[in-house]
Protein backbone atom coordinates (compact mmCIF):
# COMPACT_ATOMS: atom_id res chain seq x y z
CA UNK A 1 0.00 0.00 0.00
CA UNK A 2 1.31 3.07 -0.60
CA UNK A 3 1.60 6.19 1.76
CA UNK A 4 -1.20 8.14 -0.63
CA UNK A 5 -3.75 4.95 -0.46
CA UNK A 6 -3.05 5.09 3.39
CA UNK A 7 -3.97 8.15 3.85
CA UNK A 8 -7.36 7.55 1.88
CA UNK A 9 -8.01 4.42 4.09
CA UNK A 10 -7.13 6.31 6.98
CA UNK A 11 -9.61 9.45 5.54
CA UNK A 12 -12.53 6.78 5.26
CA UNK A 13 -11.73 5.48 8.49
CA UNK A 14 -12.50 8.92 10.13
CA UNK A 15 -15.61 9.47 8.36
CA UNK A 16 -16.71 6.09 9.76
CA UNK A 17 -15.68 6.29 12.91
CA UNK A 18 -15.90 9.90 13.93
CA UNK A 19 -18.12 11.95 11.13
CA UNK A 20 -18.58 14.97 13.55
CA UNK A 21 -14.97 15.31 13.70
CA UNK A 22 -12.68 18.11 11.27
CA UNK A 23 -10.00 16.86 9.78
CA UNK A 24 -7.47 17.49 7.03
CA UNK A 25 -5.17 15.93 5.12
CA UNK A 26 -2.22 17.06 2.71
CA UNK A 27 -2.95 15.88 -0.57
CA UNK A 28 0.72 17.16 -1.58
CA UNK A 29 1.99 14.38 0.67
CA UNK A 30 3.31 10.99 -0.97
CA UNK A 31 2.68 11.91 -4.24
CA UNK A 32 5.28 13.02 -6.62
CA UNK A 33 5.20 16.77 -7.66
CA UNK A 34 7.20 18.69 -10.39
CA UNK A 35 9.62 21.37 -9.02
CA UNK A 36 7.28 24.29 -9.12
CA UNK A 37 4.74 22.49 -7.70
CA UNK A 38 7.29 21.32 -5.12
CA UNK A 39 8.38 24.90 -4.51
CA UNK A 40 4.65 26.20 -4.21
CA UNK A 41 3.54 23.68 -2.00
CA UNK A 42 6.60 24.33 0.29
CA UNK A 43 6.06 28.21 0.28
CA UNK A 44 2.31 27.33 1.13
CA UNK A 45 3.31 25.28 4.36
CA UNK A 46 5.86 27.91 5.79
CA UNK A 47 8.37 26.76 4.43
CA UNK A 48 8.85 23.30 5.43
CA UNK A 49 8.75 20.46 4.04
CA UNK A 50 7.68 18.35 6.98
CA UNK A 51 4.45 19.65 7.64
CA UNK A 52 2.10 16.32 9.01
CA UNK A 53 0.48 14.33 6.86
CA UNK A 54 -3.46 14.70 8.49
CA UNK A 55 -4.67 16.61 11.01
CA UNK A 56 -7.95 15.92 13.16
CA UNK A 57 -9.02 19.47 14.63
CA UNK A 58 -10.57 17.82 17.63
CA UNK A 59 -9.99 19.16 21.11
CA UNK A 60 -9.27 15.80 23.56
CA UNK A 61 -7.50 15.79 27.21
CA UNK A 62 -5.10 18.38 27.06
CA UNK A 63 -4.65 19.05 23.24
CA UNK A 64 -6.23 21.10 20.78
CA UNK A 65 -5.77 18.69 18.02
CA UNK A 66 -3.75 15.92 17.00
CA UNK A 67 -1.30 15.83 13.93
CA UNK A 68 -0.10 12.55 12.32
CA UNK A 69 2.74 11.54 10.24
CA UNK A 70 1.75 8.73 8.16
CA UNK A 71 4.49 5.94 7.25
CA UNK A 72 3.63 3.14 4.99
CA UNK A 73 3.72 -0.65 6.95
CA UNK A 74 7.08 -1.76 7.40
CA UNK A 75 8.89 2.07 7.69
CA UNK A 76 11.55 2.66 10.46
CA UNK A 77 11.78 5.70 12.40
CA UNK A 78 14.36 3.95 15.03
CA UNK A 79 16.71 1.82 14.88
CA UNK A 80 17.42 -1.17 16.99
CA UNK A 81 19.58 1.41 19.27
CA UNK A 82 16.47 3.35 19.95
CA UNK A 83 18.17 6.36 18.01
CA UNK A 84 16.67 7.91 15.38
CA UNK A 85 17.40 6.23 11.34
CA UNK A 86 19.43 8.42 9.08
CA UNK A 87 17.15 9.47 6.69
CA UNK A 88 16.98 13.37 6.08
CA UNK A 89 12.91 13.71 5.83
CA UNK A 90 12.22 11.32 8.47
CA UNK A 91 14.56 13.85 10.80
CA UNK A 92 13.08 16.71 9.70
CA UNK A 93 8.81 14.82 10.39
CA UNK A 94 10.40 14.13 13.64
CA UNK A 95 11.57 17.33 14.38
CA UNK A 96 8.28 19.20 13.34
CA UNK A 97 6.32 16.37 15.29
CA UNK A 98 8.65 17.20 18.95
CA UNK A 99 8.17 21.16 17.76
CA UNK A 100 3.70 20.88 17.50
CA UNK A 101 4.12 18.64 20.65
CA UNK A 102 6.47 21.57 22.54
CA UNK A 103 3.25 24.06 20.94
CA UNK A 104 0.76 21.75 23.24
CA UNK A 105 -0.62 19.09 20.45
CA UNK A 106 -0.40 16.10 20.39
CA UNK A 107 1.61 14.57 17.14
CA UNK A 108 2.61 11.32 16.19
CA UNK A 109 4.33 8.80 13.54
CA UNK A 110 1.64 6.14 12.42
CA UNK A 111 2.89 3.50 11.08
CA UNK A 112 0.43 1.24 8.70
CA UNK A 113 -3.38 1.12 8.77
CA UNK A 114 -3.45 -0.68 12.47
CA UNK A 115 -0.90 1.76 13.77
CA UNK A 116 -2.95 5.13 12.51
CA UNK A 117 -6.43 3.48 13.85
CA UNK A 118 -4.84 2.95 17.29
CA UNK A 119 -3.32 6.27 17.43
CA UNK A 120 -6.63 7.64 16.17
CA UNK A 121 -8.87 5.67 18.12
CA UNK A 122 -6.84 6.34 21.58
CA UNK A 123 -6.77 10.26 21.37
CA UNK A 124 -10.18 9.95 20.74
CA UNK A 125 -10.90 7.98 24.07
CA UNK A 126 -8.36 10.27 25.74
CA UNK A 127 -6.17 8.03 25.66
CA UNK A 128 -3.20 9.55 23.74
CA UNK A 129 0.15 9.83 25.77
CA UNK A 130 3.61 10.55 23.88
CA UNK A 131 6.10 8.99 24.96
CA UNK A 132 9.52 9.35 23.93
Amino acid sequence: MTELELQAQVADYIRLQYPSVIFHSDFGSGIKLTMGQAIKQKRLNGGRRAWPDMLLAEPKSDYHALFIELKREGTRIFKKDGTLVSDEHIREQFDMLADLRQRGYAAEFAIGFEGTKKLIDDYMKGRYAHVD
